[in-house]
């Protein structure tokens, strides 16, 4: 934005500490002639010989006026520049940890987010504002890190079908008596995969950009809902689903609580032991907030491999090898989705093995 230039800030502080500088001699000035000065007799006083005083003549008011002037403007001056020599160094001592402010925000804007400015001494107004830029810029600095390796590996993933799919293409023209059906099936398969991946990028999206519209949603017949949907795909690997709970209201996107409730209560089901496998959902309300819990049975987890399944494209060595591998954005999709509804997203491998997830929501007022 274009401005016109105006005086600084630095001499603006210092034409204000020579001004009231200025205004307290003369109110000194002016307290000396009210009680002092005043009082002092205009004409001379004439004292006859033999009196027993120690002066002869008393002074005159026009006489201590014409030797008190000059001093007084001398002083004056001499406080006007005291004033604005001190003003202006005060000024550039105070305003020094805003022009490390400055620096750094001219830094980050030409992008240098690496960049901290570490204000040292005491906690006080600009220590606070340094402080509270540097955390903006690291929590900043992590984001724009999170969405460019979050991009390279969604064009990793995206590659993949596509050069699949290009493969079968070159097999298939230069083989033409190859089995075409084979060859349709695989593709469909692989074109499903990538656009499952576009739309999981899209949802992703979506929920970031929090651009939907809030209103009034229940978790606990979310997750009735997810339940009885995804049944069939329990009852094919042989999972036990469990759904218990209360009323358990909060506010924000039905859709998006549902595919939140979805991808949860699918990733328990597929990444589990399969034909003895056991899944519950429930629903509870804790004070401020309400709790959707998904707990699964299956193979021991770390906590350092935990912590890292909600990351984009990451998975577990299980899931690698798994025909339900999935685009890799289940959990990174349920986290974008907690965060918009500013909530809170826990991983916690079962000591058993498996795992129990908690998504936390804050509390609604439906009825």
């Amino acid at each position: 934005m274009d401005r016109a230039p105006g005086p600084s800030v630095r001499l603006r502080l210092t034409l204000s500490y020579a001004g009231f500088l200025m205004l307290a001699g003369a109110l000194l000035l002016a307290a000396v002639w009210l009680f002092l000065l005043r009082y002092v007799p205009e004409r001379a006083l004439i004292v006859p010989s033999g009196t027993p005083i120690r002066y002869d003549v008393f002074p005159v008011r026009s006489n201590l006026l014409r030797v008190f002037a000059p001093r007084a403007a001398g002083v004056l001056a001499f406080l006007l520049v005291f004033g604005l020599a001190g003003g202006w160094f005060l000024a550039g001592r105070m305003l020094a940890p805003l022009t490390r402010v400055t620096e750094a925000t001219r830094k980050a804007a030409n992008g240098s987010l690496s960049h901290r400015i570490r204000l040292p001494g005491r906690r006080d107004e600009f220590r606070e504002l340094a402080d509270a830029f540097d955390t903006m810029l690291a929590r900043l600095d992590a984001h724009v890190a999170e969405q460019r390796r979050f991009a390279a590996n969604a064009s990793h993933e995206l590659r993949t079908p596509l050069a699949i799919s290009k493969a079968l293409l070159d097999v298939a023209r230069t083989d033409p008596e190859r089995d075409t059906a084979e060859l349709l099936d695989r593709l469909h398969a692989v074109n499903a995969r990538a656009i499952d991946l576009t739309e999981a990028l899209l949802l992703v999206g979506r929920a970031e950009q929090r651009s939907f519209e809030r209103e009034d949603v229940d978790l606990s017949l979310l997750a009735e809902e997810a339940t009885e949907t995804l049944l069939p795909l329990a009852e094919k690997h042989g999972i036990s689903l469990e759904t218990s709970g209360e009323f358990a209201p909060t506010t924000g996107s039905e859709a998006l609580l549902l595919q939140l409730t979805m991808n949860l209560v699918h990733n328990a089901i597929v990444h589990n032991v399969p034909g003895q496998g056991h899944v519950w959902v429930r629903t509870a309300v804790l004070p401020g907030t309400v709790a959707l819990t998904v707990e699964n049975t299956g193979e021991r987890l770390s906590p350092e491999l935990a912590a890292t399944l909600t990351e984009p494209f990451r998975r577990g060595t299980e899931r690698v090898h798994s025909d339900h591998a999935g685009a890799g954005l289940g959990l990174a999709i349920v986290r974008t989705i907690a965060h918009a509804h500013d909530g809170t997203l826990t991983l916690t491998p079962r000591p058993s093995g498996g795992l129990r997830i908690t998504v936390e929501l804050p509390a609604g007022g439906a009825g």
